[in-house]
C-alpha cells in the first residue's frame, strides 16, 4: 500500500509539475562535480559548469575523463567535452567531442525549427522530431522522455523508465532522500544485451542527480561529489 501511494504521488507531482520539469530549474546552480568509480575505486571525474549568456541562453559545459589500468597498463583512456545551449527551456544547440583510446567520436545537434532537430554524429546522421533529450543525467527531465540522444556519438536510444521508489541513500558521506529510476533500452533484446541498462537516483527535494550505476565488466558508479 505504501509503495502504491508513492507511485501515485510520483505520477501526479513529479511527472506533471511544470515548475519542476525545465532546465531553468538549474538557474541557481554553478557547478556539479561527479566522481566515477569502478568497483569502488575512483578512476575519473565529470564536471558540469552552468552559466547564463546575455541573450538569456543557459550554457552547460562539461568535461569528463577516466582511465582504467591493469597491472600498470592503461586499457582504457577516455576524455569528453561538451556544450549544451538552452533558451526558454528548449535545447537550441549541442556540441560534443570524445576520445576513447584511439577512437574519436562526436555529436553536433542544431534545431532546424521548433519541431525538428538535425543530428550530425559519429553513429547517426539525420533529422528527427524534437521529442528527445540529450543523455546527460544531470537533467532530471530525462525521466519523462521516451527517447534520448547519446552525448558521445549521437545514437538515438528509445528508452523505458521505471520508477523504483523513494529511499534514503548515502553518497559521499551525505544522506539523501532519493528518487530511484531504472533506464533500459526499449527493445526486445534480453536485459543483459541492452545498450542502456542503468539505475539513476535524484534528490527528492532538489531533483539534483546524485548517483548512477551500471554493470559492465565490473560495477560502475557516478557519485555526486560537489554541488555549488
Amino acid at each position: 500500500m505504501k509503495k502504491n501511494f508513492i507511485l501515485i504521488f510520483f505520477s501526479i507531482f513529479f511527472l506533471n509539475s511544470s515548475s519542476l520539469s525545465h532546465v531553468s530549474h538549474y538557474k541557481n546552480i554553478k557547478s556539479l562535480k561527479y566522481g566515477l568509480f569502478l568497483n569502488n575505486q575512483l578512476i575519473g571525474t565529470h564536471i558540469f559548469n552552468f552559466s547564463k549568456a546575455n541573450n538569456d541562453v543557459l550554457m552547460v559545459k562539461s568535461e569528463g575523463f577516466f582511465k582504467v589500468e591493469k597491472f600498470g597498463v592503461t586499457i582504457m583512456n577516455y576524455q569528453n567535452e561538451s556544450q549544451e545551449y538552452y533558451k526558454s527551456d528548449r535545447l537550441i544547440k549541442f556540441r560534443s567531442k570524445t576520445k576513447q583510446n584511439d577512437k574519436e567520436k562526436y555529436v553536433n545537434i542544431d534545431m532546424k525549427d521548433t519541431k525538428v532537430a538535425i543530428i550530425d554524429g559519429s553513429s547517426f546522421k539525420g533529422e528527427i522530431d524534437n521529442n528527445f533529450i540529450i543523455g546527460s543525467w544531470w537533467n532530471h527531465e530525462i525521466i519523462k522522455n521516451s527517447k534520448q540522444i547519446s552525448p558521445i556519438s549521437g545514437r538515438v536510444i528509445n528508452q523505458k523508465v521505471d520508477f523504483l521508489g523513494k529511499k534514503k541513500i548515502l553518497v559521499n558521506e551525505k544522506q539523501y532522500n532519493a528518487l530511484s529510476f531504472h533506464f533500459i533500452s526499449d527493445n526486445n533484446k534480453p536485459l543483459n544485451k541492452k545498450k542502456l541498462n542503468m539505475k539513476v537516483w535524484y534528490d527528492a527535494k532538489t531533483l539534483l542527480w546524485i548517483k548512477a550505476s551500471y554493470e559492465k565488466l565490473g560495477t560502475w558508479e557516478y557519485r555526486l561529489l560537489e554541488a555549488v
